[in-house]
This record gives C-alpha cells, structure tokens and sequence, in this order.
C-alpha cells in the first residue's frame, strides 16, 4: 500500500517561498495521481494541486494559481509542491495523497492522511 510522508513546512514571511515534499515511504508513486491539500486553522480541508501519474498534467485551485507549481519525479519517488508569494491566508497544514490510480485524489476519496507538514506565513 502506497504511504506518503510529507515535509518542507516551516515558518516564513510574506512574499515568501517554501517547497513541500511528499516521498513514498512504502510503495511506489508511479502509477498514482498525487495531490496535495490543505487544512487552515478553524476550516475545512481543501484540494490545492493535482498531478498525474506521468507529470504530464497538473490542474490548481484557483487560490493558488500562478503562485503554486506542483511537480514530480517518479525515479524519486517524490512529489513536490513549491510555493512562492506566500500570504497568511496560505497559512494551513498540507498533505499530499494519492489518487485511484491515474486520477487525481479527493477528499472524499482519500482514506488515509499522513500527518501533514504545517505552513505558517507570519511576519
């Protein structure tokens, strides 16, 4: 069974950048779509990007387009979400999880989150 371990977290400024990872701690990425979402302090959790198995597409929500740019590298079993022009409202834990296979994972259909990395964008 594919587990992902997510990192990069951290604390930074406004205008600021982080890049998140998501590596595969058992199994391998190659055949799934990977996303990565988002949960605030006091609301809901929301998709931010997705990526397809092959890399070959990403789609983002609106909130972060142009600002966030979702990659991967499947020799490395890695998958990254790289964030600049940061603001507060991007403040949030993130988590990244695997689709069914090649199509981009949901909330509700994603049935075990990892623990998260935390962004706080604070000055």
């Amino acid at each position: 069974q594919l587990q992902l371990v997510e990192s990069g977290g951290g604390l930074v400024q406004p205008g600021g950048s982080l890049r998140l990872s998501c590596v595969a701690s058992s199994g391998t990425l190659y055949h799934y779509a990977i996303g990565w979402f988002r949960q605030a302090p006091g609301k809901e959790r929301e998709e931010v990007s997705c990526i397809s198995s092959s890399g070959g597409s990403t789609n983002y929500a609106d909130s972060v387009k142009g600002r966030f740019t979702i990659s991967r590298d499947n020799a490395k079993n890695t998958a990254w979400l790289q964030m600049n022009s940061l603001d507060a409202e991007d403040t949030a834990i993130y988590y990244c999880a695997p689709g069914l296979g090649r199509f981009c994972p949901s909330i509700s259909t994603v049935n075990h989150w990892g623990k998260g990395t935390p962004v706080t964008v604070s000055s």
